[in-house]
């Protein structure tokens, strides 16, 4: 779309571009940042066709992150809250859980347009957790971006980095805990397991 624009000299973004410039941004920022010459308005016009566009692409060629069934079903029988924090739309939000067989899955649905700001501002997930009555320091946090590990860290939650995109270098600076491939790396279940040892320790002793 951006070509067609002429974005550019009409020359196809890079990667490294993507990464440094679109990646997890809320599309009021990615407007201003994009088109600065822009009316906001025509800016936002062109973010809702792009999400019209993605939302086209994603019904028919989303596939889940490797272990994300186990995740979810481990999480289910551990009678834990769970809550989905984005800077998406909510149209979009609810199309990817839809399709991923998700949609009554989470407790709270959270999107940029609830709160007055989007990621990097912990806004987001203080909500989430408000709507869960959910503690940060309890919290566990999944974030492929660097605005949203940016905004859960703000928020005071551990986040776990996810590789399927992002470099990992600035997962790290970000702020996250530690990194994972995917929802079946051993570190991820490493980590896991230990929380709920120490869960059942807590228990007891109490």
């Amino acid at each position: 779309m951006l070509q067609e624009l002429g974005y550019n000299e009409g020359v196809p973004i890079t990667e490294e571009f993507f990464i440094q410039k679109i990646a997890g941004k809320h599309n009021e920022e990615l407007s201003r940042l994009l088109f600065p010459d822009w009316d906001l308005q025509k800016g936002l016009k062109f973010m809702d066709e792009k999400e019209a566009m993605f939302r086209r692409l994603a019904a028919e060629q989303l596939e889940p992150v490797n272990g994300l069934k186990r995740l979810c079903k481990w999480i289910d029988d551990c009678g834990l809250k769970r809550g989905a924090v984005t800077n998406a739309p909510r149209s979009n939000a609810e199309l990817l859980l839809s399709v991923l067989g998700l949609s009554d899955y989470f407790q709270t649905v959270v999107v940029a347009n609830d709160c007055d700001r989007a990621k990097p501002f912990p806004d987001p997930y203080l909500k989430g957790l408000q709507g869960l009555k959910a503690s940060p320091n309890h919290t566990l946090v999944f974030e492929d971006s660097v605005p949203g590990i940016t905004a859960a860290v703000a928020a005071g939650m551990r986040v776990l980095g996810i590789t399927t995109r992002n470099p990992e270098h600035l997962l790290l600076e970000a702020g996250a805990t530690f990194l994972i491939k995917d929802y079946n790396d051993p570190k991820l279940w490493a980590e896991l397991e230990a929380l709920q040892r120490e869960t059942a320790e807590r228990t007891i002793s109490s």
